[in-house]
């Protein structure tokens, strides 16, 4: 069953270096056992990787038995809903590929929001 981007077409890679998704698979597709909603494939600032680690997630620091190189500026990942959401209240949100992203999103943050963080809009 193929998975859908926000325009409701088949979603675009997200990242396969480093390799991202929930499945690491390289895309932000999810399933009802994905609880963090990994579905939001954002270029990672250095404002936002230095606000997940202050929120106990540390995406810089490599994890080599995890095949984990460590996330640096300019990487795309396939970060939780919920925590970009998070980033954004502290003005911090990174830049999203809307093709890459997942429908999913639409239930957690408006298409307009989305629109205004993307670098993917023609």
């Amino acid at each position: 069953m193929s998975q859908l981007n926000v325009f409701g077409e088949p979603i675009k890679e997200c990242s396969c270096e480093p390799l991202t998704g929930y499945f690491r698979d390289g895309f932000c597709n999810t399933e009802e056992n994905d609880l963090g909603l990994h579905i939001i494939c954002a270029q990672m600032s250095q404002a936002f990787l230095d606000f997940s680690l202050e929120q106990g997630n540390d995406l810089v620091t490599p994890q080599p038995h995890y095949g984990f190189p460590g996330l640096k500026h300019g990487d795309r990942w396939c970060v939780c809903a919920d925590r970009w959401k998070q980033a954004l209240a502290s003005g911090v949100a990174p830049k999203i590929v809307l093709e890459s992203t997942h429908q999913a999103v639409l239930d957690v943050v408006p298409m307009s929001v989305l629109k205004s963080y993307a670098i993917d809009i023609l």
